[in-house]
């Protein structure tokens, strides 16, 4: 069994490794001096958002962009708090185009229905897409028309981070965002990404147009990026890119309980079984496993205390690994992280997949007031 563990541990390394080595090939963006032309319609979907539309709306008041080459839309998506009245205030004394239109399901996915409303009342053909909890930097849209000018891209998947107050679970989702954020600029590094996300993604309007925008897997409930850039990166391989700039992070609220964090996650794992990308399935099961055998080291360590030593070592690879990984993405994210108290994340993160997985196998889960069923 322990050669089971050691090969199991050993490939983690090195598919870890890989993709610190891609996410290194994807040099840094430095934006530049040049006449703005991009014109931009950003889509901003909400449900309840009421605590966090003024934080959201204050950094828009501050974007670094000529207020013609851009307009927001909102997409009320049946909200039952006063979010609607504090964007019809912000309309009122803005001095940039901003609306906010109705939803119109017609699927089992809101958010896609509502980015899906929002391009048909778009007026420009760089559609950015970004959520109401986050907080956007003042030089967002600045970046990316200088790497959309210099690149010719059809899509553009930017940088997000957690916000962090400091607290465990705060630093949890922080951490694990810095994961995710390791693999997705990993595995652009090698041409083949796997991941993005929806709260900075953009893209031409022709182009979500051509791949039929979400037509295939609008029953699943989330996915609008993933999906979407499974299309993209099939019909413009050589055009779907990462913009790895500082200038271009956007920063966005993490969950306030576990309870949230948990179905959160969920809602995430829903779209796992319906992705089509073969790497990102095997990435998948190892990762799986490897936490499976995390979990399990302590209880072999009792009943096979000859082999303690090795086992140990198994999780100190573990340990290390993860460090490496979540260290370069936090260094590019200006953030600091302290090996020692690092320590307890892979065990947290390991029991947590254990008890998302059971969740999306039951299949239901409610997420913003509304139960979704697996698809």
């Amino acid at each position: 069994m322990i050669w089971i563990f050691l090969i199991l541990f050993v490939a983690y390394f090195f598919c870890m490794m890989a993709l610190v080595y891609g996410f290194k090939k994807v040099k840094p963006f430095y934006s530049e001096e040049i006449n703005s032309k991009i014109r931009f319609s950003i889509l901003i979907p909400y449900r309840n958002e009421a605590e966090n539309l003024l934080n959201l709306l204050k950094t828009i008041a501050k974007l670094n962009y000529p207020s013609e080459l851009f307009e927001i839309i909102f997409v009320n998506d049946a909200s039952e708090d006063n979010s609607e009245a504090i964007i019809s205030e912000a309309i009122e004394r803005s001095k940039f185009s901003i609306q906010t239109i109705q939803n119109k399901r017609v699927s089992n996915s809101p958010k896609k229905d509502a980015i899906s409303v929002a391009i048909k009342n778009s007026n420009f053909d760089w559609i950015v897409t970004t959520d109401a909890d986050c907080e956007l930097p003042k030089n967002w849209l600045k970046t990316l028309d200088t790497f959309i000018q210099k690149n010719n891209p059809v899509m553009v998947c930017g940088p997000v981070i957690y916000k962090s107050n400091g607290s465990f679970i705060e630093n949890f989702q922080q951490l694990d965002g810095f994961s995710l954020q390791a693999i997705t600029i990993g595995s652009f590094g090698f041409g083949n990404p796997l991941l993005c996300n929806g709260a900075n993604l953009a893209y031409r309007k022709g182009a979500f147009l051509k791949v039929n925008g979400f037509s295939g897997n609008d029953h699943i409930a989330s996915g609008d990026d993933i999906f979407l850039l499974e299309k993209m990166k099939k019909a413009y391989p050589k055009q779907v890119q990462f913009l790895k700039s500082k200038e271009a992070i956007v920063s966005t609220k993490p969950q306030n309980n576990w309870k949230d964090v948990i179905t959160q996650r969920i809602r995430w794992a829903s779209k796992t079984s319906k992705q089509k990308s073969l790497l990102l399935i095997l990435l998948g099961v190892l990762v799986f496993l490897v936490n499976i055998s995390l979990l399990a080291i302590p209880f072999l360590i009792l009943f096979y205390f000859k082999y303690a030593g090795l086992y140990i070592l198994l999780i100190y690879l573990k340990l290390i690994t993860d460090y490496i990984v979540v260290r370069q993405t936090a260094d590019f994210l200006s953030k600091k992280i302290n090996f020692w108290k690092f320590q307890w994340l892979p065990f947290v993160y390991a029991q947590l997949f254990l008890i998302v997985l059971y969740g999306s196998l039951r299949g239901n889960y409610v997420w913003k007031g509304r139960t979704f069923e697996k698809q």
